[in-house]
């Protein structure tokens, strides 16, 4: 008995033992189990979207496809397939040219120092650019070489090429095309690139446009030298018609008066007079000495007397002569005519200066003007191209790209925008 009672209380001893590890364990369990809970509870829950699908080509994406194909290679296809199978190739021929003015100085000009012998001037190759491109040159030009021909040769070439019915108004569109001018307004050069579909035409358009331009600057130099002395060759005439009419009326007052010259004809009645009165003052002596030295019956006194009178009488008509035009008119006569006659002569002497001013002014316009003359210059003469330079095909297929490309760009762009609005 006694040793069930000992093995007994053993074992219930060993259950508390149990128990109280179990509750331990328990109750650390717990404690595990809260503090899970806890973190749990302090943690967001994040949902993750599922994966997505694999991509695909959609509507949208073929039709984009398609207009790029329509928008950009294929105008980029026909274009490179007519410029390297319809375009005529084109030749350019280049001719340079500037207007020079030539200058000679007079002999004083050359004896007294240098002068400029040759000079640009910048109006007369102002002039010439806008002729090139005026309707007029077009006009010769097309006269010389029948331009429409040369521009219509190429029958398959509808693009680059002149239509059959063209007028003056679509060649000049024409022309600015085929012909380019470059020109420096600072140095006064000017170059010109005619283009034709055969090499020998866009030289002869070259010739042409430099033979035409020669025949402007000739025209303005005539021009240039007619205004130059037009205005001397005026005055010069006004005079020679003044010295005309002065000599004129000189005449006329000749042929009225019956005297060349009034003035020498007054200094021989002056040196009648003088005569008469140096015989008259002999005679009075004369008589004085007679009177003195013999009796009053003498008859040389009685002469002399006589002589005296007739002296008298002469001196009294020569003084009459002296105050009329040939002793018929009143006392003032002859110094009237005295009169009329030194302002006729002034008026030819007038006369004759202004003619002889005015023939210098005009001697000396015409030497100037024939000493500046103008003329073109050709520092690249036409040439004759041998391989054709144009169409560009490269640059214009890269052109026609980039624009269709960018329109497609564009496009594209519109259509996504419209897209995101719905």
């Amino acid at each position: 008995m006694t040793g069930e009672n000992e093995n007994g209380s053993g074992s219930d001893a060993g259950d508390q033992r149990l128990s109280a590890a179990q509750r331990r364990r328990r109750q650390q369990r717990a404690a595990a189990d809260k503090a899970d809970a806890e973190a749990a509870a302090s943690v967001r829950v994040v949902e993750v979207a599922p994966a997505a699908r694999p991509a695909g080509m959609r509507l949208r994406h073929w039709l984009v496809i398609l207009a790029f194909l329509l928008a950009v290679v294929l105008p980029t296809g026909v274009a490179g397939w007519y410029l390297y199978t319809l375009a005529a190739d084109q030749y350019a021929s280049r001719v340079g040219f500037t207007v020079r003015k030539e200058e000679t100085g007079s002999a004083f000009e050359i004896l007294g120092g240098i002068t400029e012998l040759s000079g640009s001037s910048s109006s007369d190759t102002d002039i010439l650019y806008e002729f090139i491109q005026s309707q007029e040159m077009v006009r010769e030009v097309n006269a010389r070489l029948d331009l429409g021909t040369m521009y219509r040769r190429p029958e398959n070439d509808p693009v680059f090429a002149l239509k059959d019915d063209a007028t003056i108004e679509d060649l000049m569109d024409y022309w600015g095309r085929m012909v380019r001018i470059q020109y420096d307004p600072g140095t006064g050069l000017i170059e010109v690139e005619a283009r034709a579909f055969t090499a020998e035409d866009s030289r002869e358009i070259s010739r042409a446009i430099f033979a035409l331009s020669s025949d402007m600057i000739n025209t303005l130099s005539a021009v240039a030298r007619e205004d130059t002395t037009r205005y001397a060759k005026e005055e010069l005439d006004q005079a020679v018609e003044r010295l005309k009419e002065a000599r004129l009326a000189l005449t006329r007052f000749r042929n009225e008066t019956q005297i060349v010259d009034p003035t020498a004809d007054i200094q021989g009645q002056m040196g009648l007079l003088n005569n008469l009165q140096a015989q008259l003052a002999s005679t009075l002596i004369e008589l004085d000495l007679l009177s003195n030295s013999t009796r009053e019956s003498d008859p040389r006194i009685e002469q002399a007397k006589r002589k005296i009178e007739v002296i008298q009488a002469r001196i009294q008509d020569e003084r009459r002569k002296l105050g009329t035009s040939g002793g018929t008119g009143g006392d003032e006569g002859y110094a009237e005519v005295i009169g009329q006659f030194e302002s006729l002569q002034v008026d030819r002497e007038f006369s004759e200066k202004a003619y002889v001013s005015a023939l210098s002014a005009y001697d000396t316009a015409v030497a100037e003007a024939r000493r500046q003359s103008r003329y073109l210059a050709a520092y690249v003469k036409p040439t004759l191209p041998e391989s054709a330079e144009y169409p560009q095909r490269e640059l214009i297929l890269a052109v026609v790209f980039l624009v269709m490309f960018g329109i497609w760009c564009l496009l594209v762009l519109i259509g996504y925008s419209f897209k995101d609005r719905r």
